[in-house]
């Protein structure tokens, strides 16, 4: 089994492989999902991997954002540029982009972002050119037992590190709140921010680090091929020290080395630490403080700037200890005085938090860690041409899709819709029955079925990921949700209509329907879900952010919660400019809501009066959003 450490620059390079990994993982300039890594120029990489081979170490490197037409070139250009490197593996995330890779003689990983949860995704991967499947984080190590060892590629599970708040590649938060798109590996971290929630503030989105470091041995047992350590935005110390005590519980050591490996970990970077879902459907959220603290040493109190109360924890000379209240910062300092530590600057007597931030062996790290060579290389990207056939002009009156999740929304929806989405799955029956010689029902499927529980080929579905995809092959109508992060115009799905991406603008939109040939649908109207969580401290509620600005929150029945946008997506005065460009279908998401809405969204799609449009607007709380269709990401 494999220990895979994170890379973000050539100095962690160095330590993890001192660290002991098998194998790292890292990014070029481009087309990382951390691009605010130091990550690697091209002829950085090549030093890398050969640095890396020379000392035993593979190295997979992250192709892994969705990929706009205008991009694929370069990227395809990229991938071959590794495999002449000789860089051991690639990571990805787009469909498309996978497409334009079948020629290239590299192995491939699906990237947690493409969302592979069970094992009709793993034989998905399998029948699509991938050789291993990065899992998704919100498994658990039940559900992992049932999938892994029935896998026909290698597997890949997190164990340490960050642990994202959304189902990764679903997450739309920071893109529409900020413009920085986490599927373009820009995320502003938006779920660290505080929030209020039911008249309390804190951090309710903020996941512990996940540290499974004592799962090693079951994940083995079941056959798991990789175990992965996050931190590409972590310090040189982190990654070492991470390498090397997860390598050595691979090996079964213990003793006096591994615990003050351990130790120091934990006061390198620590924001609180879990094991995830690993351990089953437990909250990860530590809504405390979202930042690194390091090492929690004791609550004490402080009088006359003087630590008087006792403290069970070893302090020693040198260390360096942050003082918190709360989820403030107070100060930090060196101790330089031992029984009792003195504090060297003013506070107020009462109670406080310290923690360790800093311990003078992390030096003794540094220097067994060493200088890092300079990394050079002498390939060159080769030039890549790729065709992208024009398609005929086509100009449509879009169908209207409803998206609704009660039968009162169906029969609301009725007289207005060409189809209707219904995400019920508990009532999808009735919701058919309803609908029977009137319009098309079709069965929209939860987000996230570790089970392959929903496997329907007698009826239309809308899937969201490819392991839904090859699990309903048989299905008479398959249609793709935004989720499947259509980005481009290579997407290769058989679908009879897939939904792109809602982080698209305008002439991105434009220019992708311009050269696919098939059906296109685009969202234009509702609540976008900005977050998916198996979080089960999330209930439903309101979220408001430190702007004020609130974003519903509701349960499902399967107990996942769903974080909408602060505002309405309200694209109905250009669905005829969209079927200009060639949308046959445009959506819209009338989920949770009242019919009455369901109704008035009919109304303006059929007979835009003002009258009708300034009511729907009244019905939005008075603001709507234009959300990404005018601005990129």
């Amino acid at each position: 089994m494999e220990i895979l450490s994170p890379v973000g620059s050539p100095d962690s390079l160095i330590a993890a492989v001192k660290g002991g990994c098998d194998a790292v993982y890292l990014a070029g300039k481009d087309f990382g999902a951390r691009a605010f890594a130091g990550n690697f120029t091209d002829g950085q990489l090549e030093g890398a991997v050969n640095y890396a081979h020379d000392n035993g170490v593979k190295v997979h490197v992250t192709v892994n954002t969705l990929t706009k037409n205008s991009e694929m070139e370069d990227a395809v250009a990229f991938v071959k540029f590794l495999k002449d490197i000789d860089a051991d593996a690639i990571i990805i995330q787009d469909l498309g982009l996978l497409k334009n890779l079948t020629s290239v003689d590299i192995p491939k990983h699906a990237s947690t972002q493409m969302q592979i949860h069970s094992l009709e995704g793993l034989k998905w991967c399998a029948e699509n050119g991938l050789s291993r499947g990065v899992l998704a984080r919100e498994l658990t190590l039940e559900e992992l037992t049932e999938i892994v060892p029935e896998s026909p590629i290698e597997t890949e599970v997190f164990v340490q590190g960050a642990l994202c708040y959304c189902m990764s590649g679903g997450c739309l938060l920071s893109s529409f709140i900020g413009g920085r798109s986490g599927n373009r590996g820009s995320c502003a971290q938006p779920c660290r921010k505080r929030y209020e929630k039911d008249g309390r503030q804190g951090y309710f989105m903020s996941c512990a680090d996940i540290y499974g470091i004592k799962h090693i041995k079951e994940l083995e047992d079941m056959g798991v091929t990789s175990l992965k350590i996050e931190g590409r935005m972590r310090s040189p110390p982190y990654t070492y020290l991470a390498s090397k005590a997860y390598s050595m519980a691979k090996k079964g050591e213990t003793g006096e080395e591994y615990d003050e490996t351990l130790e120091l970990l934990r006061t390198v970077f620590n924001r609180g630490t879990c094991p995830g879902y690993l351990e089953g459907v437990v909250s990860p959220v530590q809504s405390l403080y979202p930042d690194n603290r390091g090492f929690f040493i004791a609550d004490v109190t402080i009088e006359d700037k003087t630590i008087v109360s006792e403290i069970q924890e070893p302090v020693g000379l040198k260390d360096g200890l942050s003082i918190f209240n709360g989820d403030v910062k107070v100060g930090g300092f060196k101790v330089m005085d031992l029984d009792p530590i003195h504090i060297p600057f003013k506070i107020d007597d009462g109670e406080y938090q310290i923690y360790r931030t800093y311990d003078p062996r992390i030096d003794v790290i540094k220097n067994e860690i060493g200088s890092t060579p300079k990394f050079k290389g002498v390939f060159e990207r080769p030039a890549v041409k790729l065709k992208l056939e024009k398609q005929p002009l086509r100009k449509y009156k879009p169908e209207l899709s409803f998206y609704v999740s009660s039968i009162k929304g169906v029969e609301s929806a009725l007289p207005y819709a060409d189809r209707i989405y219904f995400d019920n799955m508990d009532k999808i029956d009735e919701a058919v029955e309803v609908c029977k010689d009137k319009v098309e029902c079709v069965a929209l499927l939860p987000r996230f079925d570790a089970k392959d529980e929903f496997r329907f080929t007698d009826r239309p579905v809308m899937v969201n990921n490819p392991g839904q995809y090859r699990a309903c092959k048989g299905a008479p109508k398959i249609y793709g949700s935004n989720i499947l992060n259509m980005f481009n115009s290579y997407f290769p799905l058989n679908l009879y209509q897939t939904t792109l991406s809602v982080e698209l603008s305008r002439n991105e939109v434009s220019d992708l329907i311009s050269h696919y040939p098939g059906r296109v649908e685009v969202m234009a109207f509702g609540r976008t879900e900005l977050m998916y969580t198996r979080d089960p401290g999330m209930e439903s509620c309101t979220l408001k952010d430190e702007k004020e600005v609130s974003f519903p929150v509701y349960k499902d029945d399967r107990g996942f919660s769903h974080i909408l946008n602060s505002a309405d997506l309200d694209l109905l005065d250009l669905i005829p400019e969209l079927g200009g460009s060639g949308a046959v279908s445009v959506g819209l998401d009338c989920r949770k809501r009242p019919s009455s809405l369901v109704k008035t969204v009919g109304e303006v799609c059929r007979n835009p009066t003002d009258k009708m449009k300034a009511r729907l607007k009244e019905m939005c709380g008075g603001c709507t959003t234009r959300g990404l269709y005018l601005r990129k990401v």
